[in-house]
């Protein structure tokens, strides 16, 4: 088999390249990203190249699956282009429906999307959790939400027009581990949490291994559609910051609603302000999906994954 992967040098890439490369089923690799690649494998080979770039059909040729990773997932990757939305958005959506059709054109058998939980929203009227068949709905103002939902929906167009390939759409939570964004890491290393009102909304996340584990049992299945993924249990970000940290420190949430939009005109490292709206609400999935139909477990927990990135804080 011979795989193209978009984002190859991305943050979950780094976790799920070594493992591909050294997957028996797998014949060659060709990664493809705007950004030089520092991974080396015998079976590997690098090609730098814009998502939307016309080197994307090159590629794609004698290629018999796609791993489709390529996303702007913070505007703040985009420097002094953060403030520029529709940037994003072209890079993004415009992006892999290039992506999608080089590999329609190219006859790629196998599609794999990484998608997001983000394209469910965190909203009040969540069920206690949320299986693959409920709307797309992302939080009104957050780009990668709203960016994650236009490209399923062009997927939604592929697999009408191309019934012959099979298609897969992951639908991780929030993706923590060594590679992980660093906002992620900041946030659960900190003594404080936002002030909310009971009951507590409820979120998870899953480990970057084991979402790449998730990507390599698509790989060797006939399985088609979306599959959620997330460490158990659903837990209230409250209770781990509490966990772990002695004096964590309660804030109330319209002074850090107030603090990331005094920051975005000023840098990108916080991200844009939309995304902590979501922590208002509840985000939990349910996975029983792809533990059925991908034999999928995530191997560490929610508490596990907390564990692993404050340990990797310590001296």
């Amino acid at each position: 088999m011979k795989v193209l992967v978009t984002g190859s040098s991305g943050h979950l890439a780094a976790a799920l390249l070594p493992r591909l490369c050294n997957h028996p089923g797998v014949q060659a690799v060709t990664g493809l990203d705007i950004r030089p690649s520092r991974f080396s494998h015998p079976r590997f080979n690098a090609l730098q190249a814009d998502v939307r770039s016309a080197r994307v059909a090159e590629a794609m040729e004698g290629q018999d699956t796609l791993l489709h990773l390529a996303f702007v997932v913070m505007r703040g990757e985009l420097g002094r282009a953060r403030h520029d939305r529709a940037l994003m958005g072209d890079i993004n959506v415009n992006g892999s429906r290039n992506v999608f059709q080089a590999a329609a054109r190219a006859g790629v058998q196998r599609l794999i999307h990484l998608s997001s939980a983000a394209v469910y929203g965190a909203w009040p009227d969540n069920p206690e959790r949320i299986d693959e068949s409920r709307p797309l709905r992302p939080n009104p103002g957050f780009a990668y939400g709203e960016d994650k939902v236009a490209v399923e929906r062009a997927l939604d167009t592929m697999e009408a027009s191309h019934p012959h390939m099979g298609i897969i759409r992951l639908r991780p939570h929030a993706i923590l581990g060594p590679n992980a964004l660093p906002l992620l890491r900041f946030l659960l290393r900190q003594p404080t949490y936002p002030r909310l009102p009971e009951p507590q909304p409820l979120t998870q996340c899953v480990w970057e291994d084991d979402v790449a584990t998730a990507v390599l049992q698509a790989l060797d299945s006939d399985a088609t559609g979306a599959f959620n993924l997330a460490a158990e249990p659903a837990v209230a970000f409250r209770d781990l910051q509490r966990y772990g940290h002695r004096w964590a420190v309660p804030v109330p949430f319209a002074v850090v609603r107030t603090l990331l939009r005094s920051l975005w005109p000023l840098t990108g490292a916080a991200g844009e302000p939309a995304w902590v709206e979501a922590m208002r609400w509840s985000l939990a999935l349910d996975c029983s999906r792809a533990r059925d139909q991908l034999a999928w477990q995530p191997r560490l927990s929610v508490y596990d994954c907390v564990d692993s990135i404050r340990s990797r804080s310590s001296p």
